[in-house]
């Protein structure tokens, strides 16, 4: 590791900066993930795109229907590709907590940056804070990389500001993924915004926090690569204008992708987001491929009206 367990709270707010993206995991046609595909991917995420780090086998990433082997495979692939050019940051989320300890290990092991642990669903619990914070106190205790708390819908509940501000006490936690209403990432950004970076998956918001909240990090989702190409860098761009304080120009800019915002989440059918995202990665000219059963793939006609949708969006391609 590059910093010591107590230091991982100023190394994260000295190196975890801008655009990080929430990778897809292209597959083969026999479900096999595509490691050249996933190695070409970052290539151009890096070196085209300016994206400065990568949040791997999250849920756009497929990890619920990965091996445990995959998934430890996925990290070391991620790590090589990025080479030091890109950070990384692991999801270690499941619901087993000695698989939670297993591939946080593994990440430690192979030179991830980070990882991020989602809180656990927690079955018949009514009253769950001192839970939750045991469960993260625990993970702080088994390992020395830095982690990221994650909090969303999806565990059936949502950690409250004041729960997150006590767990971001302990030494190496260093960040949130807050899935949550903008009011609870703002008061979590009051109450402990000087111990953790705070972020939210939403490019939508992504402007206004970094001007309102002065945040410093999108953590994360797959916009950096879907809504920008090699000569359409339009998030990258209205970012760094925001950061240096030109405020109107990177609003400008901002506003500019509201149609490519529109042509993405418009053509995207509401049961098959992965599937959708892969194929308007295909017609980027990214490695995409099939999603794995139970996920749905795309219909022909649904594939069709993705493309009329793609080609008059107004990307640059």
């Amino acid at each position: 590791m590059k910093y010591k367990k107590n230091e991982a709270k100023d190394y994260s707010r000295q190196y975890m900066r801008g655009i990080w993206a929430a990778a897809l995991n292209p597959m083969r046609p026999d479900g096999a993930i595509d490691e050249e595909g996933l190695r070409s991917n970052i290539d151009h995420w890096i070196d085209d795109l300016g994206i400065e780090g990568f949040f791997i086998a999250g849920k756009q990433g497929e990890f619920f229907s990965m091996s445990v082997a995959e998934r430890k495979r996925n990290f070391e692939v991620a790590v090589e590709a990025c080479g030091g050019r890109a950070g990384t940051i692991m999801s270690c989320s499941d619901q087993n907590f000695d698989t939670v300890i297993e591939l946080a290990r593994h990440a430690e092991a192979v030179g991830a940056d980070y990882i991020v642990v989602h809180a656990p669903m927690l079955h018949f619990l009514t009253d769950r804070d001192d839970t939750v914070y045991e469960y993260y106190r625990t993970i702080c205790e088994k390992v020395n990389i830095g982690i990221a708390m994650w909090s969303h819908p999806d565990s059936g509940y949502l950690m409250s500001p004041e729960l997150c501000a006590r767990i971001a006490e302990l030494p190496n936690i260093m960040a949130i993924k807050y899935s949550v209403p903008r009011d609870m990432y703002a008061r979590l950004t009051e109450l402990a915004g000087d111990r953790i970076l705070v972020s939210t998956a939403s490019e939508d918001e992504w402007f206004d926090n970094i001007v309102d909240l002065n945040w410093q990090l999108y953590l994360c989702s797959s916009p950096p690569y879907l809504i920008q190409t090699k000569n359409d860098r339009r998030m990258h761009d209205y970012t760094q204008l925001a950061f240096a304080g030109k405020i109107e120009e990177a609003r400008a800019v901002r506003d500019s992708l509201d149609p490519v915002r529109a042509a993405l989440k418009g053509s995207r059918p509401g049961g098959k987001p992965q599937a959708h995202q892969k194929y308007w990665q295909e017609l980027l000219g990214q490695a995409g491929g099939p999603v794995r059963a139970p996920l749905l793939q795309l219909s022909d006609a649904e594939k069709a009206a993705t493309k009329v949708a793609f080609d008059a969006c107004g990307l640059k391609v």
